[in-house]
């Protein structure tokens, strides 16, 4: 009989192989083509077939290799990105992407148990001069850079 000696590597495999699974799914409607002559569905479907094959092989990793149990999920961590990405999706055309970008970092850092506001304000004023340097002045994306733009 099989015992499973690495839940977290066989539910990664489980998952893995759950997705590509699903990709090879709504891909059939895609055509193929051939490696000459792509079609849109020859890219995912190749991709999919090398996440089942990773999700088998972490999948075996779990059924031979001793690893660590599950451990039960942290819900701050989870709560606060996603607060962060609400956030974001809330300010961005309010008060643009600079000051979005900040705040959007400083609610991502109570993500941790020790948060250093000093620190996460830096990092977020330096995150937005180059979110803002790189997406709307280098990438000319149609994002407003301050408030009333």
């Amino acid at each position: 009989m099989l015992r499973v000696k690495s839940p977290q590597d066989f539910g990664a495999g489980i998952v893995f192989v759950l997705i590509g699974l699903a990709g090879i799914y709504f891909g059939k409607d895609l055509a193929f083509g051939s490696a000459a002559r792509m079609g849109p569905g020859y890219f995912p479907t190749y991709i999919s077939y090398l996440i089942v094959a990773l999700g088998l092989v972490v999948g075996a990793k779990g059924l031979t290799i001793d690893g660590p149990p599950i451990e039960m999920p942290q819900l701050r961590p989870i709560l606060f990105v996603n607060a962060a990405i609400l956030v974001f999706g809330l300010l961005i055309e309010q008060i643009g992407l600079a000051l979005t970008t900040v705040a959007l970092t400083i609610v991502a850092a109570y993500a941790r148990r020790e948060v250093n506001l000093k620190e996460n304000v830096l990092l977020g004023v330096g995150l937005a001069i180059f979110c803002v340097a790189a997406f709307v002045y280098g990438l000319n994306q149609p994002l407003p850079p301050w408030w009333g733009r």
